[in-house]
């Protein structure tokens, strides 16, 4: 699990605000949020529109697209950061440039599927989830400020979250656009809820992400009293209805998951969409 470490400028970023209140999530019409990790890429390769497109259809809350940058200064997602496996070329991403990075194909795991999938950038993703879905930004790669400037390009600035993965990433969100979510993992450290109070007061998290076995109700319970979100990761290869029923159990609210449709069904039959 990814934790910030405090770094001159993030404790300058934290200090003198003793009447913090988090940064509400993007609303969503469900109470219980799912988001599709990767896109629905059960079906379609992970990290293209296709996946994406196949969430919105589904009904997923948010998209998780992992955002880096291309040698030209270009925005695209795809989670590694090489193409060596999901398409048919080899190199770093911050190697090759936008026109490069678009002639490779994105592989699918069905070896009959025909279909042409390409690597998608920011601004294709900004517009095809406009007015249909939110974006939970996996911010891998990339400057906060370019990234941002295309978010209000596109009129999102109100249907994106951010997942921080260093203290860097943390400071420049945080000066370039204040009243953006944030979203950190708990670390596997924290494991009460006073060491929950702690964790949230000191870096002043916005929503909490990690794996849903490292929650208890009550940890649950005292975060969302705190009106800060716990949205963790339930993604497995063996993902179902019995890990759905332990998240419910512990009270959670919302869940990233490699199954959005199943799960979106089961939320349905439990009467919670």
């Amino acid at each position: 699990m990814k934790f910030l470490l405090i770094t001159p400028l993030v404790l300058l970023l934290l200090s003198g605000n003793d009447n913090w209140q988090p940064n509400p999530a993007p609303v969503s019409k469900h109470k219980f949020i799912v988001a599709a990790h990767r896109g629905d890429h059960v079906i379609y390769p992970e990290n293209t529109l296709e996946a994406y497109r196949e969430a919105i259809k589904n009904e997923a809350d948010y998209i998780e697209i992992d955002l880096r940058t291309t040698k030209d200064g270009e925005l695209i997602s795809m989670h590694d950061g090489s193409v060596n496996r999901m398409t048919n070329g080899q190199g770093l991403i911050k190697d090759l440039t936008l026109a490069e990075l678009q002639q490779l194909k994105v592989k699918s795991r069905d070896t009959t599927d025909k279909q042409i999938y390409r690597i998608p950038t920011f601004k294709e993703i900004l517009q095809l989830c406009k007015n249909k879905i939110n974006i939970y930004l996996d911010f891998k790669a990339a400057d906060p400020a370019q990234a941002y400037a295309m978010i209000k390009q596109y009129g999102m600035e109100k249907h994106v979250l951010v997942y921080i993965n260093s203290a860097q990433q943390f400071a420049g969100w945080r000066m370039t656009a204040p009243k953006m979510p944030l979203m950190l993992s708990l670390p596997d450290s924290v494991k009460t809820v006073a060491s929950m109070e702690t964790f949230i007061n000191k870096y002043h998290v916005d929503i909490l992400d990690g794996s849903y076995k490292q929650y208890d109700a009550d940890m649950v319970k005292f975060a969302e009293s705190k009106r800060v979100p716990v949205w963790p990761d339930i993604q497995s290869s063996g993902e179902g209805p019995a890990d759905w029923d332990q998240a419910l159990a512990k009270g959670l609210s919302g869940l990233q998951t490699d199954h959005p449709a199943a799960l979106v069904k089961y939320l349905k039959e439990k009467g919670l969409r």
